[in-house]
């Protein structure tokens, strides 16, 4: 497999001479609704000899609009690629979505498009997508431009699952109430925490449950609590494990919420190794202790109710 073309920016991206198939988004997720998007214009490309990328943004467009209260995203900028690049795109673009970028009118965004990609022959947008300034730009303005210069346009409708539309949103409702299973049953894959693991307190070990601490601040936070996890680092197989994720009130109440993984095998993963924690399970909401003692008691049920999980025949 090629490497991943990445660019900063329309204006930076420079590709082969083969027609381009993009999907454009802010994909924030790239959940299972986005991968229809995303696959559409991959197997079109696959098809007709062409490329397939993906248009998105950073900021997020409510940090332009709405700065005092943004989106918050579960994804950043590096995590969004990773999933991306996993799905087997040919390119990347991420565009700074600016002032001068969010005015472009809605009329002149294909011709915007062209510019920049010359080769383009065709774009994927989800059903619900506006592009242009105020937002003006729908898909049949979409298709009405592309028309003028043979320009291909697919959208596709939301996929639903339990009754209710996929989206980033209900998402992000799902991980802030910690209901992670049901979360990464939208997304299609684990939800999961990238950072190198820093050197703590060392508390854990004095009640016989050592931690791996992560360096990790999401915008958007999950829940706070205890979580089974599997942790994946670079040349090992996949690691089972508990988490406790927020402020150790027991302990300390830290401003900055933490994630620290407790291990149920052995490993040589040590300070300065670089992790990705894939939460499964929500096991129970972060609690205020009275003593160590009732904490340690209370991380060996945790340790336990982990086990069990792991014990469980898959599906």
């Amino acid at each position: 497999m090629s490497a991943l073309l990445q660019f900063d920016g329309l204006e930076r991206t420079t590709l082969p001479a083969k027609p381009v198939h993009l999907a454009i988004g802010m994909f924030d997720g790239v959940h299972l609704g986005h991968q229809s998007v995303i696959e559409s214009a991959i197997h079109s490309a696959r098809r007709s000899g062409g490329q397939a990328g993906v248009l998105t943004f950073w900021p997020h467009p409510s940090a332009l609009f709405r700065p005092d209260q943004p989106t918050r995203l579960m994804q950043s900028p590096a995590m969004k690629r990773r999933v991306l690049g996993g799905l087997g795109i040919d390119f990347l673009v991420e565009q700074n979505f600016s002032r001068e970028f969010a005015g472009i009118d809605a009329r002149e965004f294909v011709a915007f498009l062209r510019r920049h990609l010359p080769q383009l022959a065709a774009v994927y947008v989800g059903e619900n997508w506006r592009f242009g300034r105020d937002r003006a730009g729908d898909i049949a303005l979409l298709v009405e431009e592309g028309r003028k210069v043979g320009l291909a346009v697919f959208s596709a409708p939301r996929l639903n699952h339990n009754g209710a539309p996929i989206s980033s949103s209900r998402i992000r409702e799902l991980l802030a109430t910690g209901s992670v299973a049901e979360a990464n049953a939208l997304l299609g894959y684990s939800y999961f925490a990238e950072g190198m693991v820093e050197r703590g307190r060392q508390l854990g070990r004095t009640i016989d449950f050592p931690t791996l601490n992560l360096a990790w601040a999401p915008e958007l936070r999950p829940a706070y609590g205890v979580y089974v996890v599997e942790v994946l680092a670079a040349q090992q197989h996949p690691l089972k494990g508990v988490a406790n994720y927020g402020l150790r009130p027991t302990v300390e109440q830290t401003s900055r919420p933490l994630l620290e993984v407790h291990l149920l095998e052995t490993s040589s993963l040590t300070y300065g190794d670089k992790l990705t924690v894939k939460w499964l399970h929500f096991l129970r909401p972060e609690s205020k202790f009275g003593s160590m003692e009732e904490l340690r008691l209370q991380i060996a049920r945790d340790r336990d109710s982990a086990l069990t999980f792991f014990r469980k025949p898959a599906g």
